[in-house]
């Protein structure tokens, strides 16, 4: 299997899989592919089709064999960045909800619930995110464009909410209180930042899509009441 990530900020990661070789996505994600690959669905059990639903994932999964040597590809759904990560059995990777756009090899994908009450009612990326374990590869889309950092340990970043896309699960998430009450009602920025403290890579993107849509509907008219 070999790949390429193109299309500038409209991506699409086109995939070139042998004979025998998968690849999985959620519902709906392929873009289009050759002749010679087949299309398997399944759910994996209940507890998993209701994880999946839980971190804002179709319920289902597409598993795309190829029967012959061929191509497939799968394009970002929100202009941004597409981004192929290694997962290993002693380096599992926790994204925020909504990014996995496929993968390849013997990667599970479970619920992983922010452990600390900050980080779980305060921290924009929610409560519940994805994680990934296993052995293989996991191509994520990313809001707008993709800075990574690798963190090294007791070293923190402190991130606006909504910022933290992807990262190693042995990066730690916490949210602090920002201090001084003029910096909290005349400075822009809400009442917490998202703190990750290292060791661990880290991948932030620049126009979360939930911060890009409240900014246009502020542009848009609206009916008078």
């Amino acid at each position: 299997m070999n790949y390429e990530i193109t299309g500038g900020n409209l991506p699409v990661v086109l995939i070139r899989l042998d004979a025998g070789e998968m690849v999985t996505c959620e519902s709906g994600s392929m873009s289009w592919m050759d002749e010679g690959i087949e299309m398997q669905t399944e759910g994996g059990g209940v507890g998993k089709m209701f994880g999946r639903m839980f971190t804002g994932e179709s319920l289902m999964l597409n598993k795309y064999i190829a029967r012959q040597a061929g191509e497939i590809s799968f394009a970002s759904s929100f202009p941004g960045s597409i981004r192929a990560i290694e997962v290993t059995p002693d380096k599992p990777i926790v994204a925020q909800k909504g990014a996995f756009l496929a993968s390849v090899g013997n990667v599970e994908m479970t619920v992983h619930f922010q452990k600390k009450v900050g980080g779980a009612l305060f921290g924009g990326e929610g409560i519940i995110m994805q994680k990934f374990s296993g052995n293989g590869l996991v191509f994520f889309e990313i809001d707008g464009s993709a800075i990574e950092y690798d963190l090294q340990p007791g070293e923190k970043k402190i991130v606006d909410t909504g910022y933290t896309a992807v990262m190693d699960a042995s990066v730690g998430y916490d949210v602090v209180v920002i201090k001084g009450v003029k910096n909290v009602l005349f400075g822009g920025e809400g009442l917490f930042n998202t703190t990750l403290t290292g060791p661990g890579h880290v991948v932030l993107q620049s126009m979360p899509i939930a911060g890009t849509a409240m900014k246009l509907y502020s542009y848009m008219p609206h009916p008078s009441s």
